[in-house]
């Protein structure tokens, strides 16, 4: 597709999409931009390409947000009625967090800048964040008077737990990257010119996994989020009995006595 707000590239398996506005430090309120990622998002599962995507920001931001300009001038997602307004977030913005837990590949958030309000959001529905010195994390909706619509507070609690994602929420407040990785928001900080080698690093290790089995424990993580253990003990056993018949476990095993890297197929 002809993607005008972000970009989208995949090479040795890693995927990964920049949000590409920097002139509004990479908003994602507006409609045309929300479409692309979702579609871009939507298409993944069904490329066995892919194993691992990463996520980033062009320029000095991974992402602002809400567009504060728009919401004072009650335009794009802001514009209209409360009904009105209720619908563009069910069909806008709300459709991100959505495409993202269906994601069966794991999903890399390299924060290079300022991550704020949706743009923190975002970054906490990724599996793993990687942040440069430079990034800055807040879950800033309180303080222009409104609340996470996007659906940060259901992601926030079940990172950091209900006290930091309160304190979080009802402060407003800004964190450094050193800060963010105390919290366990980021797994690693590293120097701005570090930072996507960094990601690409990680996500290379990843991709090398075998491509269903790593598709598959990404679903067992989440669903371990929602499943009793009972039924989540079932669920784990069936996935199991579906990768010791693959070709790529076979694979595995010789590779682990051979002691050589695999080489998998996604069979």
């Amino acid at each position: 597709m002809d993607l005008q707000h972000i970009t989208f590239t995949v090479e040795q398996r890693v995927a990964t999409l920049t949000f590409n506005q920097p002139e509004t430090r990479n908003a994602i309120s507006d409609a045309a931009m929300i479409d692309e990622i979702v579609a871009v998002l939507s298409a993944i599962p069904a490329r066995p390409d892919i194993s691992v995507l990463i996520i980033t920001g062009a320029g000095e931001a991974f992402s602002s947000g809400g567009n504060v300009k728009k919401m004072q001038a009650k335009e794009s997602l802001f514009a209209g009625t409360a009904m009105d307004i209720q619908q563009a977030y069910r069909l806008g913005i709300q459709r991100i967090p959505l495409a993202l837990y269906e994601l069966e590949v794991p999903v890399i958030a390299a924060v290079n800048g300022a991550a704020v309000g949706a743009g923190f959001d975002v970054a906490m529905m990724c599996d793993l964040r990687l942040a440069a010195t430079s990034a800055r994390f807040g879950e800033t909706f309180l303080n222009l008077g409104i609340i996470p619509g996007d659906g940060g507070a259901w992601f926030l609690p079940r990172a950091l737990g209900h006290q930091r994602a309160a304190e979080l929420t009802f402060t407003g407040r800004l964190l450094d990257a050193d800060e963010a990785l105390q919290l366990g928001i980021v797994l690693e900080v590293l120097p701005p010119a570090d930072l996507m080698a960094r990601a690409h690093e990680l996500a290379t290790q990843i991709a090398a996994k075998p491509p269903q089995a790593l598709r598959l424990a990404k679903r067992l993580l989440r669903a371990g989020q929602e499943m009793s253990l009972k039924h989540f003990l079932d669920y784990s056993a069936a996935l199991q009995a579906a990768c010791h018949g693959t070709e790529d476990h076979a694979e595995a095993l010789a590779a682990f006595f051979d002691k050589r890297p695999g080489h998998y197929q996604g069979r």
